[in-house]
């Protein structure tokens, strides 16, 4: 059973408790085993019928569940010979990303992964998924060895923005997830970018940059979280809900916009729920991708960008 529930999820917990009531007898009376079994069915029921009418805000908390697979999980369950690459050669390791290479499939790859915490001690060490410069630096480092040894890229985004902290800025915050972008938009190797929870701001978009966007059912990607943009604009984050629904942050959104290429289909319930299919269909997806970029000559990579990152948006040209 899981140990978190979000508010909406209520109902859910109520029937998850009564089951495991009803299942910690030692010898449950025949009554008992056919009231485990309606209940089953009835959470199944209940699953269904909340998660096929999520709002947006209800998204962006799913895309924060304590529960979800983190970077990490998908990274051991895909790519069994991960190696793991630290430090950029300047500063120092930053542990809110984790990168490295190893084999997906047929592919030789290399993965860029911004990872939290389940724990406190973990989220302190993880800085909560804040890169700072050395964690966008370190990325480049494996973008360019990528690059260098013509291999597929992959990024996975999940992060409540960049770390904004004083000693951040002093070692160049802003330069770090500049020059990614730059560096990211010239990279003569396919790059797959995925959001796999939360995708905030220039802390996302600092290894965002890539010719297929992918992001998962219950994920967001905006310029700014529900509650930065509530505090701003209505001076209120109590307000977080209304913002989200006006951000239009999810896929469905993000897709008629013309900014996220795919959805992939989480369980129903959340990734959380069942985490072994939900890395299969990012498994697939991934695949399919790959085989379609495989294929786009490496000299065109830039001008296929240019055109993915031109077309978005909606401008008028006036006198």
């Amino acid at each position: 059973m899981f140990q978190h529930y979000l508010d909406f999820e209520e109902p859910i917990r109520q029937l998850d408790e009564r089951i495991l009531e009803l299942s910690s007898q030692a010898d449950p009376p025949q009554e008992s085993i056919i009231e485990i079994e309606n209940a089953k069915k009835n959470r199944q029921r209940l699953i269904e019928k909340i998660y096929s009418k999520l709002n947006r805000w209800q998204r962006v908390q799913l895309a924060r569940h304590p529960n979800r697979p983190y970077s990490l999980d998908y990274i051991q369950m895909l790519i069994p010979d991960f190696i793991e690459l630290h430090g950029d050669r300047h500063f120092s390791d930053d542990p809110s990303v984790v990168t490295g290479i190893g084999h997906f499939g047929d592919y030789s790859i290399a993965v860029i992964g911004q990872q939290k915490g389940r724990n406190t001690k973990d989220n302190l060490y993880r800085n909560f998924g804040m890169m700072r410069p050395e964690g966008y630096r370190k990325a480049l480092r494996i973008m360019k060895l990528a690059e260098k040894f013509g291999i597929p890229v992959i990024t996975l985004m999940d992060t409540p923005g960049a770390y904004p902290g004083i000693g951040a800025e002093e070692r160049g915050q802003a330069t770090a997830i500049a020059m990614n972008l730059m560096e990211m938009a010239s990279l003569k190797v396919p790059i797959v970018g995925v959001v796999i929870g939360e995708g905030a701001s220039g802390g996302a978009l600092g290894i965002g940059i890539c010719d297929r966007l992918l992001m998962l059912e219950n994920t967001w990607y905006s310029v700014i979280s529900p509650e930065g943009c509530a505090s701003i604009l209505f001076r209120d984050v109590e307000k977080a809900p209304e913002a989200a629904e006006s951000l239009k942050l999810v896929p469905s959104d993000l897709e008629e916009m013309g900014i996220c290429d795919r959805t992939i289909q989480e369980p129903n319930g959340g990734a959380h729920r069942d985490k072994e299919s939900s890395a299969n269909n990012l498994d697939q997806a991934l695949k399919e991708e790959l085989e379609k970029l495989k294929k786009i000559d490496p000299e065109k990579f830039l001008d296929k960008r240019i055109k993915k990152y031109d077309s978005m948006g909606i401008f008028k040209e006036t006198q």
